[in-house]
């Protein structure tokens, strides 16, 4: 009798050497980094018009804080419940959905501009948002080995950076010229050319099956062991090993920075530093600058050491944790320093430092997970993960109209960022152990297939 298709990607020839990616790998990556860019500018748009929205509808800080937080009152639930369907439908199609339905949310607000309004279209616009990351992130993987994941990804978690330094001035320019309804209306365009462009380029990559499934190339259905049947184990096996946990809670934090800081780093720098409304929109970026080359550069190298067969435990785990309680450290200083200057410099150094977290243990998470449950592990990994964004722009607006002045409000929040992000680096030290964890979840994996074929 016919034994069941492996849980594991196809193996290249020799073992010692992983396959380069084809041209179709590297295009269809560009497209998902538009797409991750798309997404997070539709979050920095909200710190981009927050100073204008607070002028013209007479909102408080915390309104605004609670605008920033509503984003994300169902981006966690949908996040988690796409990531389970992605198990079974075709990423690509998810993607085009994803984009289209963000397109189409932005419309509400450019006709009827009030804070309802706001709240509404943001409470919709992050259940939308909420699976595109994990799906922006298997689709990637789905074109490149395990071992050669962390750059993929940190190419994908590069499109908040390039919203924040691409997007996010050219929006402010279109507000400061055309008002904030503007900026949804660009939003909505763009998402909308996006999907037309997918349509040609995205495909389903050789990774996104077993071996002996379809490849890349071939039609929807082909393969010979569909999705739906293959042997599959109970998500707690996943999700319980110490090194899902420990990705867990040192990305939480992190992500909490990210939130908080694409809704409020352009107030921080206008209201807290002095800087004009124009120059505060194009600094926007600058954290993102420096989490751009931390990541590439962190990610390139660790890459380039998994060729040289080092362990996951030293390319993934310990560069963790050495950026994360360097930019903790950093971010924790920020109240003792009274040059704006240099509080810009060390806010810059500290966020692209902690960023450097989000590729890695995406990247640890798709170590563990068998290759048909990726999605769904992926899923519920940054749904948790981002229960953070719920709390953490909420929070700054809070501290900021309880404390004597702005800056006081804000260096205090990101004090408290920099602290949490360095427990979060030791916990990711002492517990994340990815080929331990993927061994164990392999075996147990391997069991289910041996008496899945015993009773055929």
């Amino acid at each position: 009798m016919a034994s069941p298709a492996t849980s594991l990607p196809p193996k290249p020839a020799d073992p010692g050497r992983s396959p380069r990616p084809s041209a179709r790998a590297w295009s269809v990556t560009a497209m998902i980094v538009m797409f991750a860019t798309i997404n997070w500018a539709d979050k920095a748009l909200i710190g981009v018009v927050a100073q204008p929205l607070k002028e013209e509808l007479g909102l408080t800080s915390a309104q605004i804080g609670f605008a920033g937080s509503a984003f994300f009152f169902l981006f966690s639930i949908s996040g988690a419940a796409v990531g389970l369907i992605g198990d079974r439908v075709q990423i690509r199609w998810i993607l085009f959905a994803l984009a289209g339905i963000w397109g189409l949310i932005q419309f509400p607000l450019v006709i009827a501009g009030t804070f309802a309004v706001l709240l509404a279209t943001r409470i919709a616009l992050g259940a939308a948002e909420g699976p595109a990351t994990a799906m922006a992130n298997t689709a990637v993987f789905q074109w490149f080995p395990p071992e050669k994941r962390a750059f993929p990804s940190a190419l994908v978690t590069s499109g908040s950076s390039f919203a924040k330094i691409a997007a996010a001035p050219v929006l402010t320019l279109i507000v400061a010229a055309w008002g904030w309804h503007a900026g949804f209306l660009t939003m909505a365009v763009v998402s909308f050319v996006w999907c037309g462009v997918w349509l040609l380029v995205g495909k389903e990559g050789p990774y996104a099956r077993r071996a002996g499934d379809a490849d890349s190339d071939s039609a929807p259905g082909d393969s010979e062991t569909p999705p739906h049947q293959l042997v599959r184990l109970p998500l707690r096996d996943i999700l319980l090993t110490k090194s899902f946990i420990g990705a867990l809670i040192g990305t939480f934090t992190v992500y909490g920075l990210v939130s908080a800081s694409i809704t409020w780093i352009p107030s921080y720098f206008e209201a807290g530093l002095g800087y004009s409304r124009l120059s505060s929109g194009f600094m926007f970026g600058l954290p993102s600058i420096a989490s751009l080359v931390m990541m590439f550069a962190s990610t390139f190298v660790t890459d380039r050491l998994a060729d040289r067969n080092f362990s996951s435990r030293v390319t993934r785990v310990w560069t963790t944790t050495a950026f994360l309680v360097v930019g903790g450290l950093a971010l924790a200083c920020l109240p003792f320093i009274g040059v704006p200057v240099a509080v810009v410099a060390v806010l810059v150094f500290g966020y692209g430092c902690a960023s450097v977290a989000l590729p890695m243990m995406n990247a640890v998470v798709s170590q563990i997970a068998p290759a048909h449950q990726l999605s769904s592990t992926l899923g519920i990994f940054l749904a948790v993960q981002n229960l953070s964004g719920l709390i953490a722009p909420a929070l700054v607006g809070i501290l900021v109209d309880r404390a004597p002045d702005p800056l006081s409000g804000y260096s205090l929040a990101y004090q408290i960022f920099g602290l949490s992000i360095l427990v979060g680096g030791l916990v990711v030290l002492l517990l994340v152990h990815p080929a331990q964890d993927a061994a164990r979840v392999r075996a147990k994996l391997t069991a289910r297939e041996a008496a899945a074929e015993s009773h055929t």
